[in-house]
Formats: structure tokens, C-alpha cells, sequence
């Protein structure tokens, strides 16, 4: 009964965020709340609900000042120039720029912390889709892929936890798969060509110049529909922050409260401090060196370099304050949506769910299969990462799969091998705080990011472990 609930509550939820029935928070908490009754648990729903909040609180501190953090450097123009280099080395090409965002997201994602990947990603192409028009929904696909490929970084999590669940070298299980691990990389990238060449498709190609005309032009059109509107733009009212979709007079208009997202690129905003910027490259570049290097806890590090930053670029308190204003959206929905997973997360471990689905999952395998025990748990990582967390399946699965396939002379190391493959699918898991960074800062709902990225997520699963198989290192 657990395990038929256990799936119930999964696909409820998936259906009704899918179909935009509930919004993402609401679903997280009211479904795990009406199956932690119907499991008759309900009593206990509070425990559960303290033990998911407080297992996830550092991973919220963490993702809340990150966003401050990095928010501050865009308004400090630190990424001014990545950006602007970008397009002009994309010459305004969809297609370029989808590759770009794969080859930017695998770079990045070398710190072995998505929500950084996600932040640092969509911070520097976010106002380049927008310019153009392109699809949202790609940015966070290909950047969920090219991230879950290389999750699997020894530093990164999964690995670690393999080999921490089978009492294995860690480089001995991640050195082999290098090979299969470069494929699927190769094979994001890609799939990227071919979504960047449906973009430019569908758009066209523009060189830098036809793009900045365009947006200028569209900023004159729509500020000639009022008598004062060409003053308010040369005087910063509305043209600071108009970009390429805005259309029409409250388009232009009404762009403080819509294209807000522009102002990364405009030269002129009052936040820039060209004078501090080695300054804030200093101290990102020593950000990150700390956490590779994990000199402190990333929450504690994000803390420091939020405060810090703040401090610097603006030393009075009510430039202070407007800058955490300026950000205030961003940090609640992020904040926000990963204690609702923690409900989520809370009531599947508490209630057994969890274990009862694993256990379920080992149990109907056919006994025929023992001596494919490798390709059988490389597939079941797809579905089974997808649905826990990477916790509840290293320690709570792998385990037991390894013990079958030992029984079979399949090798810890195999087994732990083939249990990385899922990653690139996990990484878009509703369970994962960092996919609520990625499509809450590219302002694309997580129903639509699942649709488009859980068939190319999964299909690129399946390349790397058929190239593990082929390699013979599966």
C-alpha cells in the first residue's frame, strides 16, 4: 500500500504542475500533506514536516544569499562584459547561443554546485534570450543537461556517495567513466546545435548592430505614444530598461515592472561600479576557489560574500536595502519553494514511502537478470533519481542492487558506475533545490521546463550508459 501511495503522490503531483492546476509550492506542500493522511500518519505530519525543513534550512540559507550575492554582481555590471562578449561572438545566432549555453553550464558546473551553475548561467544569457525572443525553456533544459553530466564529478555529490555506500575509491569509479561520462557530454552539446538551429529557425539570425537597432527602434516606437514619453526616456524613465519584446505602449511604458531583467546590460543604470569591478571579480573568483576547496560551508560562504559584497559596492544602508528589495522576489520564490519541497521530502522519508518503492523496484526484477545486474540499475537510475533524492538512492537502493549483483559476480564498482547515469535527469528532479533556482531566475515554470527537458534529459542517460556498455566500463 505504501509503495502504490508512494507512487500516487509522485504522479499527482507531476500531473497537476504539469497541467498548471497548482502552482509548484502549493503542490508540494497540500499533496504530501493529503497522502500523509490518507497513509494514516497524519498525526505525525508535523515531525515530518520539522525533520524535511531542517535537513534542507542550510541548502535554503545557502541558495537565499547566493541569489542576493550574485544579483549584486549583475547589478555591479560583473557580467556586463561576458555578456556582451557573448553576443558579439554569437553575432546575435540562436543557434550559437544554445551551444553556448551547454558549453557555459558544463564550464561552470566544474564547482560541483548546480545552484552556482544555474545562477552564474542564467545571469549571463538570460537577457540574450530575451533580446532575441528565444525560447526560456531551452536556456533551462540544456543547462539542466550539461550540469547533470558533469554532477558527476567526484566533488559533486553522486560519486561521493556511490563510494561511500559500497566502500569504494571514489576515483576509481569516476576515472573509467570518464570516457562515456565525455559522450554525453558531447551528445548535450550536440542536441544543443539542433535546438539552436530550430531557434534560429524560427527567429532567424540578426547581427549586433540589427539587434541594437531593433531594440532601439522599439523603445522610440513605444515611447512616442504619450506627449512626455521621449522625455521620460532620455531621462531614464522608461528606455534604461525597455527590451527587444517589449511592444506597445505599456510595454514601454510599464518596463520597470516588466523588463527589469535588461537593466544587466544597460550601460547607464546607476548600480554599475566600473571602478570596483577587479574588486567583485576578486572576490567571486575567491568565492568559489573557497568552496571547491571547502575551506567553509557554502551557506556560511555565501553569507559572508553577500554581506561583504553589499557592504563594498554600496556603502549606504538605503542603497543597501534597495538592492535586497531589488532581489526580494527572487530569494522568496527560491526560498519558499525549497521548504515546500522539504514537506514533500519530509513525508516520503517519514511515512516509509521512500523505502517501500525501492524495495518494490528490487523485488520485480526477474531473477534472469542477475548477471545484467549493471545495465538494470544504470536504467532503474533514471526513474528511481528522478522520484528521491540522491540520498534515499545511494544509501537506501544501491546497496541492496549491488548485493544482488554481487550474487551474480557483477562488481561493486559496475554497479556503482552504472548508478551515475541518471544524473542528467535528476538534476530536474522537483526534489532538487537547484532546478527551483534555474527556472525561478529564467522565469519559466517548472511544469514547462519538465515537458521539455525530462524526454532529451532521459534520452541523454541512455547515450551514456550505452556508450559505459560499449567502452566495457559498464
Amino acid at each position: 500500500m505504501l509503495t502504490i501511495l508512494g507512487f500516487a503522490m509522485i504522479a499527482t503531483f507531476l500531473v497537476l504542475i504539469m497541467m498548471k492546476k497548482m502552482s509548484p509550492i502549493a503542490a508540494l506542500v497540500l499533496i504530501p500533506a493529503l497522502f500523509c493522511v490518507f497513509v494514516g500518519k497524519g498525526a505525525h505530519l508535523g515531525d515530518y514536516v520539522i525533520d524535511g525543513v531542517t535537513s534542507l534550512a542550510p541548502t535554503a540559507a545557502m541558495l537565499m544569499f547566493a541569489i542576493v550575492y550574485f544579483g549584486v554582481m549583475i547589478d555591479v555590471g560583473l557580467f556586463d562584459p561576458i555578456v556582451r562578449g557573448i553576443l558579439k561572438f554569437c553575432k546575435a545566432d540562436p543557434m550559437r547561443i544554445v551551444v553556448g549555453t551547454a558549453l557555459l553550464a558544463a564550464i561552470v558546473s566544474l564547482d560541483g554546485d548546480g545552484s552556482t551553475t544555474f545562477m552564474i548561467t542564467v545571469s549571463a544569457l538570460y537577457p540574450l534570450y530575451k533580446r532575441l525572443k528565444m525560447s526560456l525553456v531551452v536556456l533551462t533544459g540544456v543547462a539542466a543537461m550539461a550540469n547533470g553530466v558533469m554532477n558527476t564529478l567526484p566533488w559533486g555529490g553522486p560519486t561521493a556517495r556511490a563510494a561511500t555506500a559500497l566502500k569504494l575509491d571514489a576515483s576509481d569509479i569516476f576515472v573509467p567513466m570518464i570516457p562515456a561520462l565525455a559522450v554525453g557530454l558531447l551528445f548535450v552539446i550536440g542536441l544543443s546545435y539542433v535546438l539552436g538551429l530550430r531557434e534560429r529557425k524560427r527567429l532567424g539570425v540578426l547581427t549586433l548592430d540589427e539587434v541594437l537597432v531593433e531594440e532601439k527602434e522599439t523603445v522610440l516606437v513605444g515611447a512616442g505614444s504619450g506627449a512626455d514619453a521621449e522625455d521620460e526616456r532620455l531621462t531614464g524613465g522608461s528606455g534604461a530598461s525597455t527590451g527587444a519584446d517589449a511592444s506597445g505602449p505599456a510595454a514601454s511604458a510599464g518596463s520597470a515592472d516588466e523588463d527589469d531583467d535588461f537593466q544587466g546590460l544597460d550601460p547607464h543604470r546607476d548600480t554599475l561600479r566600473p571602478k570596483l569591478y577587479w574588486f567583485n571579480a576578486l572576490l567571486t573568483v575567491s568565492l568559489l576557489t573557497a568552496m571547491i576547496m571547502e575551506w567553509l560551508p557554502i551557506p556560511v560562504l555565501f553569507l559572508l560574500g553577500a554581506a561583504l559584497a553589499l557592504s563594498v559596492n554600496f556603502p549606504r544602508i538605503p542603497d543597501q536595502k534597495a538592492r535586497i528589495a531589488a532581489h526580494a522576489d527572487n530569494v522568496l520564490n527560491v526560498s519558499g519553494m525549497v521548504f515546500a519541497a522539504a514537506v514533500f521530502t519530509g513525508v516520503l522519508q517519514g511515512t516509509g514511502m521512500v523505502d517501500a518503492m525501492a524495495k518494490w523496484m528490487v523485488d520485480v526484477i526477474p531473477q534472469g537478470m542477475g548477471p545484467h545486474m549493471a545495465l538494470v540499475t544504470g536504467v532503474l537510475s533514471l526513474p528511481l533519481t528522478y522520484f528521491m533524492s540522491n540520498d534515499g538512492f545511494y544509501f537506501g537502493v544501491l546497496p541492496v542492487l549491488a548485493e544482488a549483483g554481487a550474487a551474480h559476480g557483477v562488481s561493486p564498482l559496475e554497479m556503482a558506475r552504472a548508478s551515475l547515469v541518471g544524473q542528467p535527469l535528476h538534476m530536474s528532479s522537483p526534489l532538487v533545490p537547484a532546478v527551483y533556482v534555474l527556472v525561478g531566475m529564467a522565469k519559466v515554470e517548472f511544469g514547462d521546463h519538465t515537458r521539455f527537458v525530462v524526454k532529451w534529459a532521459a534520452l541523454t542517460c541512455l547515450v551514456i550508459l550505452g556508450a559505459g556498455i560499449l567502452f566495457g566500463i559498464i
